[in-house]
């Protein structure tokens, strides 16, 4: 295990059709992995990915357990190929979840299921229409979240939802209050500020409904410590305890993504490399501007895959 490299997972947004489709046609370990979540799941993960002919990937309790499965099947196709261990593990929202299952803390059939119901939890916490999201570019993160409190009122609220970068944050809350927010961003010198196409203002406490939900579900599956550190979003903290990954994922779903202040920790602590495990190359471009030194390899196609698996093994 190399305690220099972190593996990174990603969260809504990387999902695309047609993602990981040279690897479910030639790797048996990653067709495997989508036929085990579709077992899991009741329904074709691979014609969902693949196909999506009724256009269900982008709806959030489908996009969490198609992305959750082709994380690990990456990760498996990775460990199959004698790739080198990461000492330390790391997901974007949704991404922790993928993160739990690489070190062992959940099984990937209780995960697959477990996301699949959160994502339905999101999505029925606060009535359509009623929350927005949206990315707020170039202003400090201080200056946002004091133009959060200047938009909110007794009735309508936003507030700082994911820290991913420096001069990149997104917001969420009741829609009027994100539209104040956006409209004050701008005049506030903001370079853009663009509403995201999420309905559920995730990690807000609008969400509460959605984490109690959660914290009951949660109690009906095992969870186990992590056989290595794996970074929560809600803390900016490395969790191995059973009972701590518990809280930390009910506690995710309103708390703020610290992902700015994850990597930094990560870096100050020797993380030198990561591979991003999951489709796309989001993660890898977050890191870049919070971590300069921090080399990120993705895996999401054949070639990606192979470079990576090149790069770390010369890190044994």
């Amino acid at each position: 295990m190399n305690g220099s490299l972190v593996f990174l997972f990603p969260g809504q947004g990387s999902q695309s059709r047609g993602m990981l489709a040279e690897f479910l046609a030639a790797e048996a370990v990653v067709a495997d992995t989508f036929a085990e979540a579709s077992e899991a799941l009741g329904y074709d993960m691979r014609a969902l990915v693949l196909e999506d002919a009724d256009g269900k990937l982008d709806a959030t309790e489908y996009t969490q357990p198609a992305l959750l499965t082709a994380s690990t099947a990456l990760l498996r196709l990775w460990r199959a190929r004698g790739g080198v261990e990461a000492g330390h593990l790391a997901g974007h929202s949704l991404g922790e979840y993928s993160a739990l299952v690489a070190a062992g803390a959940i099984d990937f059939a209780d995960a697959v299921k477990l996301v699949s119901f959160r994502g339905k939890a999101m999505s029925e916490a606060v009535p359509a229409g009623v929350g927005r999201m949206a990315a707020i570019l170039g202003l400090d993160d201080g200056a946002v979240i004091d133009l959060c409190a200047a938009a909110s009122s007794e009735s309508e609220k936003v507030w700082a939802a994911n820290f991913n970068c420096p001069g990149q944050l997104v917001v969420a809350g009741h829609a009027a209050a994100v539209d104040r927010l956006m409209e004050s961003a701008k005049a506030a010198g903001a370079k853009r500020a663009l509403p995201l196409a999420v309905s559920a203002p995730s990690h807000t406490p609008l969400m509460q409904p959605a984490a109690e939900r959660m914290r009951a579900r949660l109690a009906e599956i095992a969870v186990r410590n992590a056989d290595r550190p794996v970074w929560s979003n809600a803390l900016a903290e490395p969790l191995t305890d059973a009972a701590a990954i518990r809280e930390a994922l009910v506690n995710q779903l309103v708390s703020p993504v610290r992902w700015t202040e994850s990597v930094q920790k990560l870096a100050a602590g020797g993380i030198a490399a990561g591979v991003e495990m999951g489709p796309g190359k989001v993660l890898a471009g977050l890191v870049k501007r919070v971590a300069k030194d921090c080399e990120v390899a993705a895996t999401a196609a054949p070639d990606q895959m192979q470079a990576a698996l090149a790069a770390a093994g010369g890190m044994q």
